[in-house]
């Protein structure tokens, strides 16, 4: 279980147009990295689109903002056009970010158990230092989360 505090986990995966990405990559900035359960889904739609429609905002606040979920590039690729996302969406289908970073795991709907992502943020700092982690996500007002 990761902590704010913590050093943030590496990650070493491919984005929508696989191409490698790395934490390393934004050394120095502010890291906004989000963990959804699955692209064009209403809950992930509705985050995505929150984050979008709020990107200059986070970006005058120093913010870098990646998405995280199983879906393959491709699936990305879709999500990000038909949504007009700005940010890139890692692509993590073998699950090592999701497992290094907590998040993939027993949930629960409609009384049926299953293995799935939990939606939960992580903020890092310019030094890869996690400063907060949102676990109670509000999909419509995330952005405010965030920058608090």
């Amino acid at each position: 279980m990761l902590n704010i505090g913590d050093k943030a986990p590496t990650i070493n995966s491919i984005d929508e147009n696989g191409e490698q990405i790395t934490l390393e990559q934004f050394k120095g900035k502010k890291v906004v990295l989000y963990f959804y359960p699955k692209d064009m889904t209403p809950g992930c739609t509705v985050q995505s689109c929150n984050l979008r429609d709020n990107y200059q905002l986070l970006l005058d606040k120093g913010y870098v903002v990646l998405g995280c979920s199983a879906d393959s590039p491709e699936r990305h690729q879709k999500f990000i056009a038909k949504h007009e996302l700005p940010f890139p969406l890692i692509s993590d289908e073998s699950k090592e970010v999701l497992n290094a970073y907590g998040v993939w795991g027993p949930k629960k709907f409609m009384g049926k158990e299953y293995d799935g992502i939990h939606r939960t943020t992580f903020v890092i700092d310019e030094n890869g230092i996690i400063e907060d982690i949102i676990t109670k996500v509000k999909t419509k007002e995330h952005t405010a989360q965030i920058i608090k």
